[in-house]
């Protein structure tokens, strides 16, 4: 049985959209998919995380697990953060290191 966590609406480019207010911060988790996958189960649907951390792979693999099982319907229910780190801020920059953060 999942927690209930309270969400505030924001805009996106698909329209209005609900963001769970309480989110897991991967930043020390490194390669703990265990973790990600217990967050899910209890309820959480935001996740933080950054190319610095190297958890943006480990929690993609998660969301991948988590929907055989049925944890998750779609990737559309969770509302995942990452951050564009300062050595990447430089205009030519940007575009591929955003570009590696989604892959």
């Amino acid at each position: 049985m999942g927690i209930s966590i309270p969400k505030m609406t924001i805009s996106s480019s698909e329209g209005r959209r609900p963001i769970p207010l309480i989110g897991m911060g991967t930043a020390t988790l490194c390669h703990d998919k265990d973790g990600i996958i217990e967050a899910i189960k209890v309820g959480y649907r935001h996740f933080d995380t950054a190319y610095l951390y190297k958890t943006e792979k480990p929690l993609g693999e998660s969301i991948k697990e988590a929907l055989h099982p049925g944890l998750i319907e779609s990737r559309a229910e969770l509302f995942i953060t990452t951050k564009l780190w300062f050595d990447s801020t430089r205009g030519h920059l940007v575009l591929p290191a955003m570009k590696k953060s989604l892959e």
